[in-house]
């Protein structure tokens, strides 16, 4: 089985801070609410190493990847994200750095990569972008591409009700529906095993979850 990228032209797409025209602002944005800072610890738990293979979904403007090539240099390291704009950016941050990080543009449902070829996928804030049929494809292509005890490490919204009696459901629809047992069952569901939450935490923008699993 291979993988093979939707037109970007033919396909929908939810821009990371929700209208293209905003994007300007995603950067300024994620320092303020402190991301980088929530990325260090998706890769404090990634079990990261020299010579790995790494992918992540979803990439946007490259913040993620550029903070692992800084801290780990030795890596084969590829962004995926069907936002032209956030990926031109992405090329610029690598470039200024030094560092030899591939963007491609690509939808996670369809990975421009071969079977079992990577050893971690990282997805930091957008799996609740998606929906639910596009969410389980996208999960399913992770699990062909990692290598036999690869794994996947996700970090999202925590879209759980708080406050007394249950608390009230989140406005937005995509992030009330990112519950962690909704996204668990998505895990096992795709094929992967070894599904499990792994922590999270609170920013002003509201509560996040850490998830991994692993391919069998």
């Amino acid at each position: 089985m291979t993988g093979q990228p939707h037109p970007t032209d033919a396909q929908q797409y939810l821009p990371g801070m929700g209208k293209h025209w905003l994007l300007p602002l995603y950067d300024p944005f994620s320092r303020l609410a402190g991301v980088g800072r929530i990325h260090g610890q998706l890769m404090d738990r990634a079990n990261l190493r020299p010579g790995q293979r790494i992918l992540e979904i979803g990439c946007g403007t490259g913040n993620l990847l550029t903070a692992l090539g800084r801290r780990l240099r030795d890596t084969d390291a590829l962004g995926i994200d069907p936002d032209p704009a956030a990926l031109r950016r992405a090329r610029r941050k690598a470039a200024r750095s030094g560092l030899p990080i591939r963007y491609e543009q690509a939808f996670a449902g369809a990975l421009p990569l071969p079977d079992d070829s990577v050893d971690r996928v990282l997805s930091a804030f957008m799996l609740h972008h998606l929906d639910d049929d596009e969410r389980i494809r996208a999960l399913r292509e992770v699990r062909r591409v990692l290598r036999r005890g690869g794994e996947l490490h996700l970090l999202d919204i925590d879209g759980t009700p708080s406050g007394r009696g249950g608390g009230m459901a989140h406005r937005n629809a995509r992030v009330a529906a990112s519950l962690p047992e909704r996204v668990l069952a998505a895990l096992g569901d795709a094929g992967l095993t070894g599904v499990a939450s792994n922590g999270g935490g609170k920013a002003w923008f509201g509560r996040f979850a850490f998830y991994r699993a692993e391919a069998a």
